[in-house]
């Protein structure tokens, strides 16, 4: 029995005799993180500036090794239609892998929706990704600590120690997790860190034709990212759910899901 199998059977077992997943802590990311106080990663989105091209999501797509075709995606763009009646539609096709080519919004199952130019009152679009809550459900619920939060505030994944369980998918409130179509474990943005720890921009920064999407340091106050999200007038997804988002967005609509 490989050893996955072996943990994922060990905690039904434990579920169903009442243990609180909780008490089993394997792995202490303190024990295992080096300590960076002086970094908080923040991540900005300027919706004013993105067209959704989707050069972001392909371009993540092939950092992470994520398969272009697959119906997953670590970040992903939305695009949103208020009709003058005040009704809401939007959509986001292979998250906007090859941006979007058509007027028509696709309502899955119900088809292509055509809403006339005339009845729109407003058209946006939206990036999204992990958003390294302060506060992180996924990290709680994961009862093997394969998911943990780093010093610098990014919420990482540990391939090696996931078993599958898909505790921490269902406990992202964000809908921004899912299971790896090869590596068969949870897997999100960790924007990029084999890059942002080298210098680097992430993947979907570099890629941006627009600069809509920016990654700063929130604990340098001459950081041109942190000058905004701490100066000027920003929001964040469902502040109301208290997870502290570190995903910030310049002209957030409140239609926005």
């Amino acid at each position: 029995m490989k050893r996955r199998d072996f943990l994922k059977n060990s905690l039904v077992f434990i579920s169903g005799a009442g243990v609180s997943m909780s008490a089993l802590e394997w792995l202490d990311p303190k024990a295992v993180l080096a300590s960076r106080p002086e970094v908080r990663w923040a991540f900005l989105v300027d919706t004013h500036k993105c067209v959704g091209c989707g050069f972001c999501v392909k371009a993540c797509k092939i950092e992470n090794d994520i398969p272009l075709q697959a119906n997953v995606t670590r970040t992903w763009v939305e695009r949103y239609v208020i009709k003058k009646d005040g009704d809401v539609v939007m959509d986001s096709p292979k998250g906007a892998l090859n941006g979007f080519t058509s007027n028509k919004i696709d309502q899955n199952k119900s088809g292509m929706l055509e809403v006339a130019d005339e009845e729109i009152a407003q058209a946006f679009f939206v990036p999204k990704l992990c958003n390294q809550c302060e506060n992180p459900p996924c990290v709680q619920v994961c009862p093997v600590g394969a998911t943990y939060q780093a010093a610098d505030g990014v919420v990482l994944v540990d391939r090696k120690w996931c078993i599958g369980c898909g505790y921490c998918i269902m406990g992202c409130p964000y809908g921004v997790r899912f299971f790896h179509p090869k590596e068969k474990v949870a897997e999100k943005c960790n924007f990029c860190y084999h890059r942002i720890t080298q210098g680097k921009k992430t993947a979907c920064v570099q890629a941006c034709p627009f600069s809509a999407r920016k990654i700063g340091n929130l604990r340098d106050p001459k950081d041109p990212v942190a000058q905004v999200i701490l100066n000027q007038r920003v929001g964040v997804l469902r502040d109301e759910y208290g997870t502290k988002p570190h995903v910030f967005y310049i002209g957030l609509n409140k239609e926005v899901r």
